[in-house]
């Protein structure tokens, strides 16, 4: 089976609608809600239980996309919608984690730090999103940071070799924060070649309706 690009079908022609309600997008919203929830756990340090949950939360980032795509259930709010829950996910998980003095203050550093820059420099191009698309490298670095995270909560919890839990943990988040500032760099460099194609064109790269209809 594959895991990146899951359920994808070779027998019928994928169709993108301008649905909201659509089964992939009813289960981003529920990773929307599941955050603040493992936000509480974790302060009122119920560690097994935001394991547990935030192991479900990371689960739907697999979910919702193999949905759309076995099912033919792409939709325009989707391909934004769920980029925006993962990232959102990932900065939340990260600042309580980090807050609550279970994970180190680079985590923060590392995913914060590249997105800011990533969106002062779509803004200052594109006026919004280059609109690329996830790349193998953006979806493995997730992989990583939300198998990290869990791991990092399970360590908390007395009676369950703590010490080797933390180790893997912390190298898995390692990897993952590496893997953000690589994807990152690699989504900079993305639009930057995006701008250039867009000029040559003859298309204003700050005059969104005129390229993102073509």
């Amino acid at each position: 089976m594959r895991l990146i690009g899951a359920g994808t079908r070779d027998d019928i022609d994928y169709v993108v609608t301008d649905r909201f309600w659509t089964v992939p997008n009813c289960v981003t919203l529920l990773r929307f809600c599941l955050v603040p929830v493992f936000v509480w756990l974790v302060v009122t340090e119920q560690y097994l239980t935001a394991f547990i949950l935030l192991a479900v939360l990371s689960s739907t980032d697999w979910v919702d996309g193999y949905i759309a795509r076995r099912f033919n259930q792409i939709s325009t709010v989707g391909q934004w919608l769920d980029p925006l829950a993962d990232r959102l996910s990932l900065v939340v998980v990260a600042v309580t984690l980090v807050a609550t003095g279970i994970a180190p203050w680079w985590l923060v550093a590392a995913l914060v730090i590249p997105d800011v820059v990533l969106a002062a420099a779509a803004l200052m191009m594109f006026r919004g999103s280059p609109e690329l698309e996830v790349t193998a490298l953006g979806k493995i670095r997730t992989a990583l940071l939300l198998v990290g995270a869990p791991l990092l909560l399970l360590a908390q919890v007395p009676g369950l070799a703590e010490a080797p839990l933390t180790v893997v943990a912390t190298i898995l988040l390692a990897l993952g924060c590496l893997g953000h500032l690589w994807a990152a760099g690699d989504y900079l460099v993305g639009s930057l070649r995006k701008r250039r194609q867009l000029i040559r064109r003859g298309l204003d790269p700050r005059d969104r309706p005129s390229w993102a209809r073509s």
